[in-house]
């Protein structure tokens, strides 16, 4: 009883002190940010509190039951944002702040400005720290900064280029024939995520790895191989992990009385590496031998990477200065790859099938410009060069789509240093340690920059003519942010849009997709009830997603 006694009161004084310290935080934060003359928010919570992080979305409803439309109710939560829109910048202009107890947050939604923090890498870096948990095998892209980030976009940048494009564009034709006849045999469809994150797996592991797998639906799926010995499940269970080995660890998971589902966890980054090492050391052999590269990501990496080592030795015998990257930035940045290139294709995919299916006259639209490009011909005669940059149409699709369902947030910070911002007619000075966010959901719903529908997925806002020839728009730089902007802008940009262009073309060219009609529904009533789950069903978990898109199943017809 006595222990007992004595713990509660540990807890109890341990939160009674945790909260003092927080609301001195919170009092310390708000006086840094009045002196910024800028509306201000003032938030509980800190955004990246672990702890709340694991409950923000269950304790907010509730909240909100009894406090209404407040500043806690509206922001303190993951996802807020895309809930939000451009409502909160309407309201208070280009830019605000929210003041936590952690760190202020600057919410800046003018294009110049944001053009110029993009600009300005060294006094606007990525907030490293966030991104830490992504060094799950390696250095990579993501978290590292100065010279260092230099180098491996260097030797990354290359990698991305047309011969992988093309791998992508055959290899997404393939599997999008194979996913689709699987769809047509089903009287419904209510897998489509599942299946989509199974077409972009396999594609990453052409492209990634020179590993082509057959596509299996996911009611067809038997049991998996297991990861220690499989390379494609092993990538399947790092990828569905990928939360979850960012935040324990590798170390963590080898712990042998964790349970046997975690065990296979760590099983499975244990095949994922040594996969990367033995294709490492064959592309190392074959390099040594003068044998001409495979066309994968990992191999132009690697070639790249000697190419700056060569260079490097040239100049200096001192192995430490070689510019090539470590064994442990390659598999970092393959792992990076991987996960950047995975999610948020498929969730794009997801978003823009159920779109279709609400809007069977943009499908109209979509088939009547695949017919003209593609003719009769089979996908496996379709030609990256030649019809990949026609179908402009398909790119709309996903330029709408991404545009009001943005898959990857952007973050940048001031770090140790205060720095000035032009916003509009004015200058502020951004204090030391404030994360300054780019408000991507407010740029890209905001009726200043997209009209009076700003709201609306309308794919055929992206098309004009030029001499008769449909085009995409060209819009002003700094209002459309899904790749990010600037130097540290996504490199896989065009291969995300090969594979989503080449998917939409097998689907949309001679098949239409519709919502299942529930008893007594007409269709539009179905549209409309799948419009609604799209808005109303969609938070991000580790990207924004549909949260349960079984919920509308969808049927394909033929044309």
């Amino acid at each position: 009883m006595g222990f007992t006694a004595l713990f509660v009161r540990l807890v109890v004084t341990s939160a009674l002190s945790w909260t003092v310290y927080s609301w001195i935080c919170l009092w310390q934060n708000y006086q840094s940010a009045r002196k910024l003359g800028v509306p201000l928010r003032i938030l509980p919570i800190s955004h990246g509190n672990p702890l709340w992080m694991l409950v923000d979305k269950r304790v907010v409803p509730l909240a909100r039951r009894f406090l209404g439309d407040c500043s806690f109710t509206r922001y303190n939560w993951r996802g807020w944002e895309v809930d939000d829109k451009c409502r909160s910048h309407i309201e208070m202009g280009d830019v605000y702040m929210q003041v936590t107890p952690g760190k202020n947050w600057l919410y800046v939604c003018n294009p110049e400005s944001l053009l110029d923090v993009f600009r300005r890498r060294s006094d606007f870096p990525r907030p490293l720290e966030i991104y830490q948990m992504l060094n799950v095998f390696g250095p990579n892209l993501s978290t590292v900064e100065g010279d260092q980030w230099k180098q491996q976009r260097k030797i990354t940048a290359p990698c991305f280029n047309d011969l992988t494009n093309e791998v992508v564009w055959t290899e997404s034709l393939s599997l999008a024939t194979d996913m689709l006849r699987y769809w047509s045999d089903k009287t419904s469809v209510s897998t489509t995520a599942e299946d989509v994150r199974t077409l972009s797996l396999h594609v990453l592991a052409k492209a990634g790895f020179g590993q082509s797998f057959p596509f299996q639906g996911h009611d067809a799926s038997v049991s998996a191989a297991s990861p220690a010995t499989s390379y494609k499940e092993s990538l399947k269970e790092v990828l569905d992990n990928c939360i979850l080995i960012m935040i324990l660890g590798t170390n963590f998971l080898s712990m042998p009385w964790l349970p046997r589902k975690l065990r296979r966890v760590h099983e499975a980054c244990v095949s994922f590496q040594k996969h990367m090492e033995n294709v490492y050391e064959k592309e190392k052999y074959e390099l040594a031998k003068g044998k001409p590269a495979e066309r994968n990501l990992l191999s132009s990496l690697i070639r790249e990477s000697n190419k700056e080592e060569a260079k490097d030795s040239v100049v200096s015998t001192d192995a430490r200065a070689f510019a090539g990257l470590t064994d442990s930035e390659i598999y970092g940045n393959m792992f990076v790859f991987n996960f950047a290139g995975h999610d948020t294709t498929a969730h794009s995919l997801m978003f823009s099938v159920a779109f279709l299916a609400a809007n069977p006259f943009v499908q109209d639209w979509l088939s009547e410009e695949l017919k003209q490009v593609l003719g009769d011909r089979q996908p496996k005669d379709w030609d990256y060069h030649k019809d990949f940059p026609q179908l402009k149409r398909c790119n709309a699709v996903l330029m709408e789509t991404v545009r009001l369902y943005t898959p990857v947030p952007v973050a940048k910070w001031t770090e140790r240093t205060g720095h000035q911002l032009q916003v509009g007619d004015k200058t502020i000075t951004v204090p030391p340690d404030t994360m300054v966010i780019p408000s991507y959901a407010a740029l890209h719903t905001h009726p200043e920059f997209w009209g009076p529908d700003p709201l609306t997925w309308r794919p055929q806002r992206w098309i004009e003519k030029r001499d008769s020839i449909e085009e995409l728009v060209t819009l002003k730089r700094g209002t459309f942010i899904p790749w990010s902007e600037g130097e540290r802008s996504c490199p896989g940009k065009k291969f995300s849009q090969v594979e989503f262009v080449a998917t939409m073309a097998v689907l949309f060219r001679d098949w239409q997709v519709m919502p299942e009609l529930m008893r007594g529904e007409t269709s539009e009533k179905a549209r409309a009830r799948l419009l609604n789950l799209i808005e109303t069903d969609s938070a991000q978990k580790l990207l924004l997603q549909m949260l349960h898109p079984e919920r509308a199943p969808l049927v394909w017809k033929k044309r």
